[in-house]
């Protein structure tokens, strides 16, 4: 044999040697030694909103708990999807970790048939962090004052009948109690929270539906008049407000939430070492007050749990989607 075959036949070797190490799992020892550098938080949204501020109360925590630095990557990006589409390309090591609210990864599987992973089979659920009820607010002087009255002036004033939404989950939730109640109503699209409660505000539209932190402010303020918090409890925030069974549609029960996750394929003792800061993080009175501050229920309960309420959710919004024969971009 010459050398340049025998060089040749090496080299072949070492490849596959080195495929074959990649593809193992991660040694015991190295599973034992968990982490033993940065862990990196992958956030799908700009810094400074929701999720991005979850990260970072949560990554600091977890930091203390596991010894080491928990490094937060904003890819802000078509609603979270692309960076829940990087993390599941990523080593199963749990040595990356995504944040996941609910509109990437229980609404966007109801939403769209091509997405490129799937929140419970690309993933394991660790925790959720934080749950919130949605808001249905009416401008301040709107003469209704529970949602069946404003439900009855909706049906007597179809052209006038509109609401808005900066997001699918707003859309869904509002199309939810359409169907529900009978109620008309032309969506009208903004680019956020803030500007679609400001247009209730200044009668652009009638009605929006949407989450707590920029609007249980406006309505503290007396700008804008709460009539129901979606599900079957009132918020703590807002505790003279009914909840949307009180208002005599139980069937709109809408929470969003946001919660941490790992690649499947994590080994069980990283997977469980991480379920258990999580748990130990998000219990902590520095954590949780802070999560209650913003008008949010800090998260709770097990990782099963967890992942049986995703799987619910995404049933519960492909069923609205398909009744309300909803489309989006």
């Amino acid at each position: 044999m010459s050398i340049g075959h025998f060089a040749r036949g090496l080299l072949t070797t070492a490849l596959a040697l080195l495929v074959t190490l990649a593809a193992a799992p991660m040694p015991a020892r190295a599973q034992n030694d968990y982490p033993n550098r940065p862990i990196h938080m992958i956030v799908g949204f700009a810094a400074g909103g929701g999720n991005d501020i979850f990260a970072r109360l949560i990554g600091a925590k977890l930091s203390d708990l596991l010894g080491q630095p928990v490094v937060i990557e904003n890819k802000p990006a078509a609603g979270g999807r692309l960076a829940a589409e990087y993390a599941s390309q990523q080593a199963a090591d749990g040595y990356t970790l995504l944040i996941g609210a609910s509109g990437m990864m229980s609404i966007a599987p109801a939403i769209y048939p091509e997405l490129k992973y799937h929140p419970t089979k690309s993933f394991v659920p660790l925790s959720m962090i934080a749950s919130f009820p949605l808001i249905m607010v009416v401008a301040a002087d709107n003469p209704a004052t529970n949602v069946k009255e404003f439900v009855e002036w909706a049906k007597q004033h179809p052209d006038k009948a509109n609401y808005g939404s900066s997001s699918p989950a707003f859309t869904i939730a509002t199309e939810l109690l359409k169907l529900k109640s009978g109620m008309p109503g032309v969506m009208i699209p903004y680019k956020g929270t803030n500007e679609m409660v400001l247009a209730v505000i200044e009668g652009q539209t009638m009605i929006s539906i949407a989450d707590g932190p920029p609007t249980v402010p406006q309505v503290r303020a007396g700008k804008v008049k709460a009539l129901a918090v979606t599900g079957a409890e009132r918020s703590p925030q807002l505790p003279d407000t009914p909840s949307m069974a009180e208002a005599g549609f139980p069937g709109v029960d809408i929470h969003l939430w946001s919660g941490v996750f790992t690649r499947t394929g994590t080994p069980a003792p990283v997977v469980a070492k991480l379920e258990n800061a999580l748990s130990e993080a998000i219990r902590d009175p520095g954590v949780s007050d802070k999560l209650k501050a913003m008008a949010v229920d800090p998260g709770g309960g097990s990782p099963d749990e967890f992942k049986r309420l995703i799987d619910s959710d995404i049933i519960k919004y492909s069923d609205v989607v398909k009744a309300a024969n909803l489309h989006f971009e």
